[in-house]
């Protein structure tokens, strides 16, 4: 069946391919506390598999970024994600930490294959912000069923239901991917695709947001064990995170509303400052209920964010290269941030994890105040 990026059932599969690949900005809380709660690893050993995933991630990315106009995309993605689901299947088998590390690689080079291929794809379609809003509201639901299933499959089967658990996510993305996914990825508008010399607002934006996945990974691998360390209810913890699934379906349509309302560069550059205050209330405080506000909205800070950076992009980079490595863009920051926070966890404990968030994101804030000139391209995207 031949689908464009325009159709619903393009749509559809875009919106699978796009959860499925992204599964760890929903599923990293869940992820490292299995590690540490269910395999007896310490926060460095289980933030370093984590890294590795998102290692490979970035890998591929930057490998297929480039070369996505030339693949068959539906090919691609579907053979990346059913990779990825052979690897996570086979994490669930095996006990030593060599093998799951080579494995949480293997699944993390398979499943950004697809992502690369479904994020330039997205950046090809008429209107790429709102095509990325509707994934992104997609991937809010998704967190919400994720939050709301697994952590109890998790309990009744033992820590190796996680990973059958992500197996069975990427399978079924990879059947969507072959039924439905977009064949055409030319925008509706006509515009050509140009490759050239990527304006050096790309190259700050790009910078931008890895300093902000940095934080996010940083701060939300270990939102669940903060909660744990602190003394907080088991269930009151859990309980946070279902909460987070669901505000985690407000910034994807606000992002799609606000789109002609409000400048981008002012989104970008606010984004960080919130996210480190978000990141300071949980790390910081040692009351329930600025931790609850914190953590609820955190990974919300980062959808918003980033839906205007990815429409910013693609407006700045019609070759659609720049949105095609959005993956590495995440990832390269999302890959250093759980061993990162683990270590920082490791020698002085959670709370130094919030005043490393804040140093992060006052990069980030740097790298989206271009220069003059530069201002005036993001003013005209």
């Amino acid at each position: 069946m031949n689908t464009t990026s325009e159709s619903r059932a393009g749509r559809a599969s875009l919106m699978v391919a796009h959860c499925a690949g992204m599964v760890d900005l929903v599923a990293l809380p869940v992820w490292v506390g299995v590690l540490i709660g269910g395999y007896g690893l310490d926060p460095q050993q289980a933030g370093g598999l984590a890294t590795l995933f998102l290692v490979g991630a970035v890998c591929a990315s930057l490998f297929v970024a480039p070369r996505s106009a030339r693949l068959p995309a539906r090919a691609t993605a579907a053979g990346g994600f059913a990779v990825a689901a052979l690897a996570f299947g086979a994490v669930g088998f095996v006990d030593g930490y060599a093998a799951m590390a080579v494995l949480h690689v293997a699944a993390g080079l398979a499943a950004a294959t697809a992502l690369s291929v479904t994020h330039a794809t997205i950046g090809g379609s008429g209107n790429p912000h709102r095509l990325f809003a509707i994934v992104g509201f997609a991937l809010g639901v998704f967190g919400i069923l994720f939050m709301g299933g697994v952590p109890k499959i998790v309990a009744a089967l033992g820590a190796p239901a996680l990973f059958w658990s992500f197996a069975g996510i990427m399978a079924f993305a990879a059947c969507v991917a072959a039924l439905g996914f977009p064949t055409s990825r030319a925008s509706s508008t006509g515009t050509p695709r140009i490759a050239g010399k990527l304006p050096r607002a790309v190259w700050l934006a790009a910078l931008g947001v890895s300093c902000m996945a940095l934080v996010q990974a940083m701060i939300f691998a270990f939102v669940e064990r903060i909660g744990a360390e602190r003394g907080f209810d088991t269930a009151a913890v859990a309980g946070v995170l279902i909460a987070l699934g669901f505000a985690n379906l407000l910034p994807a349509p606000l992002a799609a509303f606000l789109q002609k309302r409000v400048n981008p560069r002012a989104v970008l550059v606010c984004g960080p400052v919130v996210q480190a205050v978000l990141a300071l209330l949980m790390t910081q405080s040692q009351a329930f209920l600025p931790y609850a506000v914190g953590a609820m909205f955190f990974a919300a800070v980062m959808i918003f964010t980033h839906t205007f950076a990815f429409g910013l992009l693609a407006a700045l980079d019609p070759s659609g290269r720049a949105v095609g490595a959005t993956p590495a863009m995440l990832m390269i920051g999302a890959a250093i941030g759980p061993i990162l926070g683990g270590t920082v966890v490791k020698l002085s404990g959670y709370a130094s994890l919030g005043l490393a968030a804040a140093g992060i994101a006052a990069c980030a804030v740097a790298c989206f105040l271009p220069s003059r000139a530069d201002r005036a391209v993001l003013s005209h995207s």
